[in-house]
């Protein structure tokens, strides 16, 4: 059994106890999260897709923790100009376990 969720405008197929790297959410480590927009649920074979979101399906799961992503470089450079800019960043994210479909 797995489902199409829409996480902070990003989709996410989950299955049950399966990790994630959503966004980063409100809430501390340990705390319960629900998704209520369900986008498509396959249970055994049966596919049922919302239009836009599937009625009475919720995926809840629970916030393991907050984590940052890999470094992201960004350089600029306009050559015979003498420019050239180096930046960077990393994006937050938190770890989320799904603990059920339904």
């Amino acid at each position: 059994m797995y489902a199409v969720v829409d996480i902070a405008g990003k989709q996410f197929k989950v299955a049950k106890d399966q990790y994630i790297y959503a966004p980063r959410m409100a809430g501390e480590a340990g705390a319960n999260v629900s998704f209520d927009k369900v986008l498509l649920v396959d249970n055994n074979g049966t596919v049922e897709v919302g239009a836009p979101t599937v009625k009475g399906v919720k995926v809840s799961g629970k916030i393991l923790e907050h984590v940052k992503g890999d470094k992201v470089l960004i350089f600029k450079k306009k050559r015979r100009k003498g420019y050239a800019k180096k930046n960077g960043h990393r994006q937050q994210f938190t770890k989320v376990q799904i603990e059920s479909i339904g």
